[in-house]
């Protein structure tokens, strides 16, 4: 007997099958359009539209790209091209521009005579975009005319009419992401400048601004030297081999390839490869045929002209050993394997790469013996350093030193097999992983002291990198091997890897020698999320009954901040509004202090900051300083000087302010006072000051009124309310806390905090690692003044 189920969750009849109409499905499915709804999914919006843009750059029809992010979370898109058309569609019998919005697969791609290459084969960029809109607003101009449309959620809410005259063309998209689609609508404004920057590079002469209102930052790229403007780009503060970058163009068929090269005193080569615009990060047929073409072109050379003297075999790994490379190729109709466009296919590609590099090398070769004679000499250490290596592996598996069957006896390894349930702490000294042994929960929780700060692999060969002791360690503890050839991700016995250093700037170190260590031999680590962070306590805080742990500086600051509020307000300021001024007030009095113990009064700089419209360029006017000079001299603020005076720089044209200490010393106003980054922080941070009237500062504690003539007595005011009655504890190190505070803060999976260690952008991880940790001097040091207003946390 049969029972017959009659539970519309388990019906399946013609009813069951839906059919989805327009754009509905995109709204249903997102992730099969743009691959998820995380940012990644939100910045593929912006890529779409702009992506068309270029598309227009490359036909020829376009030459500049506006990118605004709006304070609301909209986008604008603007450009110079020819405008989507605005003519009656033939077939669908509507405005052209409608069914461009609306309609998957409707685009100019398919016509292979309105593009010649085009990243975006499937046509539902923009109309995609449309749909995960809350509105999307398109505006043309085209034929003399200005166009207007509105929709909403991928739906028309206006009709597509004339609004305007125009001497211009161009297409304007201002589109809202819409917040029942995606996790987050906040943009990454420096994520997508990243790429503004890589289309700019590869579209030379191709201007692509980019504003964030919010945070008021700009990015204007234009590069004429395209994409050897972006070998040089990608090389910065690296040690180069040779100066000119070798620059390869040509056509094979339809195919237009470009190849930019440039070899550094690196260990490593960096490929990186391009279809219609499309970062191919996997690579694919056109970057195998570069391989392939380029090692074959080398290798023939040198053995026609018998240059290499020992009977030694170059492998491809050896002659691209400190190779930078870009491959770019444009080609209509690409075939890709899978949906991610990630890798190339189409089999031209390779032939195209081999027979455009195949014609011009021979000819550059001959032409420049140095550079041939610098790449040899590199690649012969290679295949010195790769036999050295090898050895050194083959000992050491003799030794079962890289067995993962023989683990080092300091790891202290958990009872689970089941990688996805296990983790490892990577932590700095004996004293800690002591204290972390013994506070582990040995069920699932590794422990691995590493003695010391690990070699530095930036500066270090691959076979120096396998006879350090601490690095091998590691290998054998994590079990998935080292080196092309050995690497298997599959073999890691940990997927959470956890690097657990002093919050000091000791252990800050030892934490960015390890990600150089997984960043440079061991990536596909972070690239599956598996490497991540510790965030133990730097203070331990005690008032009354109460214990608390805090972080770091910037916690800490907060806490006293916030307790020191307690019972504060100013008049007309909402308590969020005076919590957000105070906290700027507290930064800007630790530049004041700066400049206090160089000789320049609080009163003084205050009096400059607030000034309005103080610009250097003003100090070549006598007029205007001699009137700034009164304006501070009545506002009392060179009290505390014994005189004061101007006089004029002929060389630079300027007109400086001169006052001295009654010791003699001698302080000025002039061009390099304002422009130093440290003033220019003062003056932004001076707006929050005359927010509330500048000084004295007005308070009112527990209802009473309270004055202060200077932000420096408000300041200390504040914390010392803050701290007062607290009993303060700070860590030096790891090992100054017993089991029981290390398991609370930073080991117990229920109330630690992980940093997951991720890569937003590749070329910059690339060039800050080779900047921190390589042997370039020069470049480090202008990054570190550049960023020093930046620095937390610094020992003195």
């Amino acid at each position: 007997m049969s029972e017959i189920l009659n539970n519309s969750e388990n019906s399946y009849s013609e009813e069951s099958i839906k059919v989805l109409e327009g754009l509905e499905a995109v709204r249903q499915r997102p992730g099969m359009y743009i691959g998820s709804i995380d940012v990644k999914g939100l910045h593929h919006l912006v890529y779409e539209v702009v992506d068309n843009s270029i598309d227009e750059a490359m036909a020829g029809y376009c030459k500049n790209i506006f990118v605004t992010l709006h304070v609301d979370g909209s986008v604008t898109v603007e450009d110079d091209g020819r405008g989507i058309p605005v003519g009656i569609h033939p077939t669908a019998k509507k405005p052209t521009v409608e069914v461009v919005m609306t309609t998957l697969h409707a685009g100019g791609k398919f016509n292979s005579g309105a593009y010649f290459a085009s990243g975006g084969l499937h046509g539902v960029g923009v109309s995609v975009v449309n749909a995960l809109s809350e509105y999307l607003e398109v505006t043309v101009k085209r034929d003399g005319k200005v166009y207007f449309q509105r929709y909403e959620r991928g739906i028309p809410v206006t009709e597509f009419k004339e609004i305007g005259k125009t001497d211009k063309t161009g297409t304007k998209v201002r589109f809202k992401p819409d917040s029942e689609i995606f996790e987050t609508t906040e943009f990454h404004f420096d994520s997508l400048a990243k790429r503004f920057r890589e289309l700019a590079f590869l579209n030379s002469g191709i201007r692509i601004k980019a504003v964030d209102e919010a945070s008021e930052k700009v990015h204007d790229f234009c590069f004429d030297g395209g994409i050897v403007s972006y070998i040089k780009f990608l090389n910065k503060g690296k040690e180069l081999l040779f100066d000119d970058p070798i620059y390869v163009s040509g056509k094979y068929e339809n195919v237009v390839v470009e190849c930019a090269i440039l070899y550094n005193t690196s260990f490593d080569e960096k490929i990186i490869s391009f279809v219609n615009n499309i970062h191919t990060e996997e690579g694919g047929t056109h970057e195998a045929g570069f391989k392939s073409s380029f090692t074959k072109a080398f290798n023939n050379f040198i053995n026609k002209y018998n240059l290499l003297k020992d009977k030694i075999s170059l492998e491809g790994d050896d002659v691209r050993e400190g190779m930078s490379a870009i491959v770019s190729i444009k080609l209509n109709e690409p075939m890709f394997e899978g949906q991610t466009k990630s890798k190339l296919g189409s089999s031209i590609g390779k032939v195209a790469v081999e027979s455009v590099l195949g014609s011009f090398l021979p000819d550059f070769f001959e032409e420049n013996s140095v550079v041939v004679k610098k790449i040899l000499d590199k690649a012969v250490q290679a295949y010195r350093a790769r036999e050295a290596a090898r050895k050194a592996k083959e000992l050491t598996r003799r030794k079962n030193a890289l067995d993962i069957s023989t683990l080092p006896g300091k790891l202290a390894d958990c009872q689970e097999k089941d990688p996805a349930l296990s983790e490892i702490f990577i932590v700095e000294g004996d004293s800690a992983g002591g204290s972390a042994k013994q506070c582990r929960d040995r069920r699932f929780q590794a422990i691995l002291p590493l003695k010391g700060k690990i070699l530095n692999v930036e500066k270090a060969r691959y076979d120096k990198l396998l006879s350090n002791n601490e690095i091998k360690t590691i290998i054998t503890a994590l079990g998935c091997g080292i080196g092309k050839e050995d690497f298997d991700l599959n073999k890691l016995r940990y997927h959470k890897i956890i690097i657990m250093t002093d919050a000091d700037v000791d252990g800050a170190h030892i934490s960015t020698l390890l990600l150089t260590f997984f960043f440079r031999y061991m990536r596909p680590i972070i690239e599956r999320g598996f490497l991540y962070i510790a965030r133990p306590p730097l203070y331990k805080i005690k008032k009354n009954k109460v214990e608390r742990y805090i972080h770091n500086e910037e916690e800490f600051e907060d806490f006293i901040l916030d307790m020191g509020l307690d019972g504060v307000s100013i008049p007309e300021i909402s308590e969020i509004r005076y919590r957000e001024i105070i906290r700027n007030l507290f930064v800007m009095n630790k530049l004041i202090s700066k400049y206090e113990k160089k000789g320049y009064l609080e009163k003084l700089i205050l009096n400059i900051a607030t000034h309005q419209n103080l610009e250097p360029e003003y100090l070549s006017e006598k007029s205007y300083v001699e009137d700034l000079m009164n304006m501070l001299d009545q506002k009392g603020a060179f009290e505390g000087y014994h005189s004061h005076f101007i006089d004029f720089n002929e060389e630079y044209n300027r007109y400086n302010i001169f006052f001295s200490s009654s010791s003699g010393s001698v302080y000025a106003i002039n061009t390099d006072f304002l422009t130093t980054p440290e003033f220019k922080e003062i003056k932004r941070l001076a707006r929050f000051l005359n927010e509330i009237g500048g000084v004295p500062i007005k308070i009112l504690v527990d209802g009473e009124e309270l004055y202060f003539d200077k932000v420096s007595e408000l300041v200390n005011f504040i914390e010392s309310r803050g701290k007062k009655g607290l009993t303060i504890q700070r860590y030096k190190g790891l090992g100054e806390m017993n089991p029981e505070q290390l398991w609370e803060t930073t080991v117990d999976p229920e109330r630690r905090v992980l940093y997951r260690v991720t890569i937003e952008d590749a070329e910059e991880a690339d060039g800050l690692f080779s900047l921190l940790m390589g042997d370039v001097v020069a470049p480090r040091r202008e990054f570190i003044e550049e960023n020093a207003l930046y620095a937390k946390n610094i020992d003195i």
